[in-house]
């Protein structure tokens, strides 16, 4: 799968999670096997307004959201592969008004799971938060085909 139907794919998943959608999740970059997106600076995910820095669950949602689509880029086949366990290790806040950005990679693939980790950093690079994840592999035929189909765009 080329880079052009990686980021299409994406796209077309994030336009099913309504909390992708109301926080304005978007992919930057992809490839074999990894997914940078990002989040941008709104008001409405501010957590703390005195001094306007960005709630931890929107950056724990933006990375869970990245780890679990970057299954995308990692297999050949599109199936849904459900969030089992998720760790964020959280180093410092975000700084305001910057977008944050996550970069998820598959560093194992099995039958059954899928092994992630991810960082989310703002431009410049200092590390916002660490994650690894861990994602049940359920198979492309317990999706519904017309759900297949959407992020697909028809074509497997």
């Amino acid at each position: 799968m080329n880079d052009e139907t990686r980021i299409d794919r994406v796209t077309r998943f994030l336009s099913t999670l309504n909390q992708a959608k109301a926080l304005g999740l978007a992919p930057k970059e992809v490839g074999d096997g990894y997914l940078v997106m990002e989040l941008p600076y709104s008001d409405e995910i501010i957590g703390n307004p005195d001094t306007g820095v960005i709630h931890g669950g929107a950056i724990t949602t933006l990375m869970d959201t990245t780890s679990g689509s970057v299954m995308i880029c990692a297999l050949d086949e599109f199936e849904l592969c459900p969030t089992l366990d998720l760790r964020v290790d959280y180093m410092r806040p975000a700084e305001p008004r910057k977008p944050v950005f996550a970069r998820a990679e598959t560093y194992k693939v099995t039958r059954h799971i899928i092994f992630t980790r991810c960082v989310a950093y703002q431009e410049g690079g200092e590390i916002i938060a660490n994650c690894v994840g861990t994602f049940m592999r359920i198979g492309k035929e317990a999706s519904p085909k017309c759900y297949r189909d959407l992020i697909t765009g028809g074509v497997e």
